[in-house]
């Protein structure tokens, strides 16, 4: 069994999840930095508050916090929109590899195949 385990954790695929995992950790650290620091404070400046957090609505001996639920959508988008941001860079950058890099194996096949039926 311990063996099996061995096996296991030392395959590629588990390696490649663990190393995306921390990685994702990281970038969440660096996008919460970003909002808490950089866009919430703009936010603060537009609307003159700093947070939302205070704004509440009673129901007799209920207390409705929306605010805090405000808070929690504008991270989330604003976190879905750098998320967004990084994924189309990213998706360009590859795009221009592929492109720079040729033809790929199937088509210079698929040209020599062609050449001699010619």
């Amino acid at each position: 069994m311990l063996k099996e385990f061995k096996e296991f954790i030392n395959k590629g695929d588990i390696v490649t999840i663990a190393v995306g995992l921390i990685m994702a950790l990281a970038l969440f650290a660096v996008i919460e930095s970003l909002v808490a620091d950089i866009i919430t404070p703009i936010i603060a400046a537009i609307f003159g508050e700093p947070d939302f957090s205070a704004l509440t609505l009673d129901i007799g001996d209920g207390v409705i916090t929306y605010g805090a639920f405000l808070n929690t959508v504008f991270a989330f988008i604003i976190i879905a929109f750098v998320l967004f941001l990084i994924v189309k860079g990213y998706n360009a950058l590859t795009r221009k590899q592929e492109e720079e890099a040729g033809p790929s194996e199937v088509d210079l096949l698929t040209e020599i195949r062609d050449e001699l039926k010619k």
